[in-house]
């Protein structure tokens, strides 16, 4: 079992910035690989970006390349997701997950989830 609890979530203009956390507890960490995803009302969830286990490799969503970053701190057993330039369509409840394989966009791939951190990006 792998218990994880998102933050950083919030209120922000068009261009601004934030930074999700994603704190993981209950196996070991570094075991994972870790992504993130959203979900806007009345849509489906979607994939955001995706970390490897070490952290060495990365993957990301086409209409976040560029803008959205995805790190992890394997010592405090946290993953980040650094949003900048956010547009009013990043909109969403975004949810942190874990995933046994190394990387992986679907989230049929994902084991646990978190409970989710509400972004709205006001234009």
């Amino acid at each position: 079992q792998v218990q994880l609890v998102e933050s950083g979530g919030g209120l922000v203009l068009a261009g601004g910035s934030l930074r999700l956390s994603c704190a993981a507890s209950g196996r070991t960490f570094s075991n994972y690989a870790m992504g993130w995803f959203r979900q806007a009302p009345g849509k489906e969830r979607e994939f955001v970006a995706g970390i490897s286990r070490s952290g060495g490799a990365t993957s990301y969503a086409d209409s976040v390349k560029g803008r959205f970053t995805i790190s992890r701190d394997n010592a405090r057993n946290t993953v980040y997701l650094q949003m900048n330039s956010l547009k009013p369509e990043d909109t969403a409840v975004y949810y942190c997950a874990v995933t046994g394989l190394q990387l992986a966009t679907d989230p049929r791939h994902y084991v646990y989830w978190g409970q989710g951190t509400q972004v709205t990006v006001s234009s």
